[in-house]
């Protein structure tokens, strides 16, 4: 994967979106794999991975969700949201499940106030979500996996 790309510094980022889009993290090793393959410091390939929320350096579940708590959706009942996905997983936001299907997380904002509160699984959008739904997302989601 690293070497489809040619060993030059600016694919630094692109190495390390495919490799977090393959393996649902950045582990050590990898990145200093990447750092001598671009013949980059590794404190550079470190800067980066830690630089970007969409990079992960501990291993994400296979669906990661992401519950918006910005403003429009804290005010329509994104808290009581996160405790229901929490209550339904058995994990807490940070964290991911032991069979590794999903990892729950905050984030500042989706995008998406319209759609407030507002969660993604994925590349999935669910909006309006109301505390009641959330059993069903995960079952869909689960549902999708078997598929």
């Amino acid at each position: 994967m690293i070497t489809s790309y040619p060993a030059e510094s600016r694919y630094l980022l692109a190495i390390l979106q495919d490799i977090q889009e393959k393996e649902h993290y950045i582990s050590v090793d990898v990145m200093r794999a990447v750092a001598a393959y671009l013949d980059v410091p590794e404190s550079r390939v470190y800067s980066v991975a830690t630089f970007y929320k969409a990079l992960s350096l501990v291993p994400l579940g296979k669906n990661v969700i992401k519950m918006c708590d910005g403003t429009a959706c804290h005010i329509r009942g994104s808290p009581e949201i996160l405790k229901a996905f929490e209550k339904e997983l058995g994990i807490s936001n940070g964290e991911t499940t032991e069979d590794g299907l999903f990892t729950l997380q905050t984030v500042n904002c989706l995008g998406a106030c319209a759609l407030a509160p507002v969660v993604t699984i994925n590349d999935r959008v669910f909006g309006k979500v109301r505390v009641k739904d959330v059993p069903g997302i995960i079952q869909e989601v689960l549902e999708d996996e078997t598929e």
